[in-house]
């Protein structure tokens, strides 16, 4: 099975995520939502989780590829803050080109 090469993690208060809580389309997050973003991209290894690792930005993570969900978490090396969470969009190769 091929893993995505890179995903896009926004960071976001947790107040937006209630917010949203009806939508369809729970993990878009509207723009200004975010307070930081990152592209992280594969490494290669695979996380203390069990899932493949991503890095890029300040951020690592373990990301379950089949359901899109941030299994662990660290900015800058800490645990995500309190009332933060984590949202994910996998990147195209056209993307990740222009980058």
């Amino acid at each position: 099975m091929s893993h995505p090469q890179s995903y896009e993690i926004l960071l976001v208060p947790s107040f937006a995520e209630d917010a949203n809580a009806d939508d369809a389309e729970h993990d878009a997050v509207e723009p200004g939502g975010a307070i930081r973003a990152a592209v992280v991209s594969a490494t290669g290894e695979t996380g203390a989780s069990g899932y493949p690792r991503y890095s890029g930005e300040g951020i690592v993570a373990d990301i379950d590829t089949e359901t899109h969900t941030v299994e662990a978490l660290l900015v800058d090396g800490a645990e995500l803050s309190y009332g933060l969470s984590a949202r994910i969009r996998e990147r195209d190769a056209e993307a990740d080109a222009d980058r």
